[in-house]
């Protein structure tokens, strides 16, 4: 089991979801295009990662100063070899530092005539970490097919990153998400099709399902532009409760969803995620034959969903 998790995460929170993770990526470290990486405060994360028997992962995105993920990093780092030797002496000298396990690589948004160039990238960080014994986890956006078109895809070669790395996290989330209609986070049905083709391409035995433990809430009637708000599991089932709502849950997408009025009149549409999600999510590792799941994000855990982990499968330990 991988969790990333941001550094405003609770110390209590942090403590209780240790004992269901074999690796910790605190989220996250970002790189530049001269191949710096800008440090966050994770010294917190690391000593409870550690003290709980969980390897914390260096995770490194091209998230740029405005906060988006950037493309133009991302060019730099596969296609400047100056850039990559600066990166790869940065990387070891930080792993050394603070006593991480290994790297996660989350870049997303990589541009399409760099896929070629991220393989070589790939290959050549692979080569470094291992020879020094260290853990290589990518990250890759759910695709469908080896043509899938758009930005956020066509960079990912499942084949390489299933060659390279050790473990590969499918984001398998974010369908329904901030500025989207209302609708599931994770539909089982959706993240079944990414499966059934990731499946050709990587090893099942290296694939990490992508796991949301969060839900949204969007002001009805949509609109084009408008965003939702994000809403924990736990806080959706006391909305739902506290407004008399009833709760529905989608036999195809194996999601929660209701509707509710505000106190100002306006009409709100949720969806969540309970037991009957979490148990469905889980039983695709199993379907499938994978190395395991991949926490999005440990911040809200939902205790539910730990319970339904522990009584499906024991997580395995490396540290």
């Amino acid at each position: 089991v991988n969790a990333y998790a941001y550094p405003n995460i609770s110390s209590e929170t942090l403590n209780e979801v240790m004992p269901f993770l074999t690796f910790l990526c605190p989220f996250s470290w970002q790189v530049d295009e001269k191949g710096g990486i800008s440090p966050i405060d994770d010294g917190k994360m690391i000593q409870a990662a550690k003290m709980g028997g969980t390897a914390p992962l260096l995770t490194l995105t091209n998230i740029g100063q405005s906060g988006g993920f950037s493309s133009e990093i991302a060019h730099a780092v596969f296609t400047d070899m100056t850039v990559q030797d600066t990166l790869i002496e940065n990387i070891m000298s930080t792993l050394r530092q603070r006593g991480y396990y290994g790297v996660n690589l989350n870049f997303e948004y990589v541009y399409p005539f760099d896929r070629e160039s991220y393989n070589g990238f790939l290959k050549r960080l692979s080569d470094e970490l291992h020879s020094r014994g260290y853990y290589l986890i990518s990250t890759v956006a759910p695709k469908t097919s080896d043509e899938q078109y758009g930005i956020l895809y066509e960079g990912h070669d499942y084949s390489a990153h299933g060659k390279y790395s050790d473990r590969v996290v499918i984001m398998t989330y974010e369908w329904g998400y901030t500025y989207s209609p209302p609708q599931a986070v994770s539909p089982v049905n959706r993240m079944r099709q990414v499966l059934s083709y990731a499946v050709t391409r990587i090893p099942s035995g290296k694939i990490l399902l992508g796991f949301s433990d969060y839900g949204y809430n969007w002001r009805l009637p949509w609109k084009q532009g408008e965003a939702a708000s994000v809403i924990s599991n736990s806080a959706a089932q006391n909305l739902a409760s506290s407004t008399y709502s009833q709760v529905f849950f989608d036999e195809t997408a194996k999601a929660s969803h209701f509707n509710y009025r505000a106190p100002d009149g306006v009409r709100h549409e949720v969806w969540f995620e309970d037991v009957r999600s979490f148990n469905a999510r889980l039983a695709l590792v199993s379907e499938y034959d994978l190395a395991g799941i991949s926490y999005w994000t440990v911040n809200r855990v939902t205790r539910a969903g730990l319970y339904a982990l522990q009584s499906m499968y024991s997580v395995e330990k490396v540290f």
